[in-house]
Order: structure tokens, then C-alpha cells, then sequence
């Protein structure tokens, strides 16, 4: 791709500045500039640069998903709740993280997470579900109802 080069007028002219202020700009470092010749010619990204312009817009990915997890006590669904949220928020990439939010419903021992954000750090929280809750690692062992004649002899 071919950079687009302005001369010292042309940038004067679009920052609303007189030429020697550009030319002063050049001169202190704040405008990046090449000298071809007896002028500076200044490439349009610098400009864009010193003017806070956006940079080009990257790919964003997003990705949401819900997961359901039935039979689960309310402590259980509570910790599992807090190590999501909390994991979520400890991505790879600061600028990709993933939004968690949770809901539990008593009546069926059911609870729902919600995931949404870039496609690795939705992935990794997915992982952790999976680790958590599957196989045999008992860290969040099926809570036995109470049976209150338990216990009577």
C-alpha cells in the first residue's frame, strides 16, 4: 500500500495553522516529516498521528454463549458464579475481555451463564466450565438435598 505524502502547505492548510508553526512542529518532533530536497513532505499517517485521528479499524470477533448448568445447589452455583466473573477479567489480552453474568433459579437448581466478548476469551471461560464441572474432580460435588428424617433412629 502506497503512503500518501502532504507538504508543509497542505498540512497547514487542514490544521487551520500557518506554515512556519507546522514547520516548528517538524523541527521539535512532534510531526514526523522526510526532507526530499529543500522540502518536508509528511506522510499521511503522521498527520493522523498528531491529530488523534482513529487508526484503521481491526477485525472484531464476538461471540455469546449461554450455558445452562442444572443441578447445582445455590453455594455451588455462588462460587462457580464468582470464579467465572472473576476469571473473565483475567483474559490474555486486556482489550478482549469477556463479559460474564450469571443467574440461578432455586426452584430448579439451574444455573444459567451468559458469555459475551472476543472469541478467545469466550473460549477460555467455556474451558473453564468444562474443567470445573467436567469429569470426576469433585470441586463443585453435587449438593445433597436435606432429608430431615436423616439422622433419626
Amino acid at each position: 500500500m502506497e503512503r500518501e505524502w502532504l507538504s508543509v502547505e497542505q498540512v497547514a492548510d487542514r490544521l487551520g495553522l500557518h506554515v512556519r508553526t507546522v514547520r516548528g512542529y517538524i523541527r521539535d518532533g512532534r510531526l514526523k516529516a522526510v526532507r526530499i530536497g529543500k522540502q518536508y513532505r509528511v506522510a499521511r499517517a503522521d498527520l493522523d498521528a498528531l491529530t488523534g485521528a482513529p487508526a484503521a479499524a481491526r477485525h472484531r470477533v464476538e461471540v455469546s454463549a449461554i450455558v445452562e448448568v442444572d443441578g447445582i445447589g445455590a453455594a455451588a452455583a455462588d462460587r462457580l458464579s464468582t470464579l467465572l466473573v472473576a476469571g473473565a477479567q483475567m483474559a490474555r489480552d486486556p482489550h478482549e475481555l469477556a463479559r460474564v453474568r450469571t443467574a440461578y433459579d432455586d426452584e430448579r437448581s439451574r444455573l444459567k451463564v451468559v458469555v459475551l466478548g472476543g472469541a478467545a476469551a469466550t473460549a477460555d471461560v467455556l474451558r473453564t466450565v468444562d474443567g470445573v464441572l467436567g469429569g470426576e474432580n469433585d470441586m463443585f460435588p453435587e449438593e445433597q438435598a436435606e432429608d430431615p428424617e436423616a439422622g433419626r433412629g
